[in-house]
C-alpha cells in the first residue's frame, strides 16, 4: 500500500476481450480471501472512477458497498474516485452464504 493510499485495496484490470466472463469476480474473490486469511487485513477497499460502471458492478457483486468519495495521494489526487469496500466480517458472512448455496 503506497504512502497516503486511502486503505488496503484489492483492485482489478481486465483486457476488453476478457470482460463479462466472470474472471474479474473469480480473481478478486481469491485475492480478497488471501488478503483476509493470510495478510490479516480487516478491511478491503476498491478505488473506482464513478464513471466505470462495470467496475462498480463487480464491486457490488463482491458484496462491497460504495463508501463515497475518497482521495488518492499526489499526483493521483486530481482524479475523482469512490471507495467501495467491506469488512472481513461481512466478507466471511457472505462467503459462508455462497458456500451453502452451491
Amino acid at each position: 500500500m503506497p504512502e497516503g493510499w486511502p486503505g488496503t485495496e484489492v483492485g482489478w484490470g481486465l483486457a476488453p476481450y476478457a470482460t463479462g466472463k466472470g474472471y474479474g469476480l473469480e480473481a478478486a474473490s481469491a485475492a480478497m480471501d488471501w488478503a483476509f486469511d493470510h495478510l490479516g487485513w480487516t478491511q478491503i477497499i476498491h478505488i473506482i472512477d464513478p464513471n466505470n460502471k462495470p467496475s462498480e458492478a463487480l464491486a457490488a457483486s463482491l458484496g462491497s458497498i460504495n463508501l463515497g468519495p475518497t482521495r488518492m495521494p499526489e499526483p493521483l489526487d486530481v482524479h475523482t474516485v469512490n471507495a467501495w469496500g467491506q469488512s472481513v466480517q461481512d466478507w466471511r458472512k457472505r462467503r459462508g452464504l455462497i458456500g451453502r448455496l452451491r
